[in-house]
């Protein structure tokens, strides 16, 4: 992942609905959920929620699928992998060691 990316996802993120909306999307991946459930979930008016969502789909973290009539929103599992290798590609000055206590801690959730 170049620079340019990554800030355009972190800019994305930089936002407490945009942020809850990623973190709730990551919880149903691989089914999604559907715009109304999302707008639901966020409390918001439907055109404020859209604003939101299209941050984020123009920073290539949510993806839009047609399923029948429904508008389902996914998570980019490759875009947040891409973000997660670029901010820890260089820790600890390559000591991978260093990062077990990460790595275990994700792998316990």
């Amino acid at each position: 992942m170049e620079t340019d990316a990554a800030l355009s996802i972190l800019t994305a993120l930089a936002h407490p609905t945009r942020l809850a909306t990623f973190r709730l999307l990551v919880q149903h991946e691989p089914d999604g959920l559907s715009t109304g459930q999302l707008v639901e979930a966020s409390g918001l008016s439907q055109s404020t929620f859209s604003t939101h969502l299209a941050v984020l789909v123009k920073a290539g973290l949510v993806v839009p699928e047609k399923r029948g009539r429904q508008q389902i929103q996914r998570v980019s599992i490759d875009a947040l992998r891409g973000l997660m290798l670029f901010l820890a590609k260089d820790c600890c000055e390559g000591r991978a060691e260093l990062c077990e206590p990460l790595l275990a801690e994700l792998a316990c959730c």
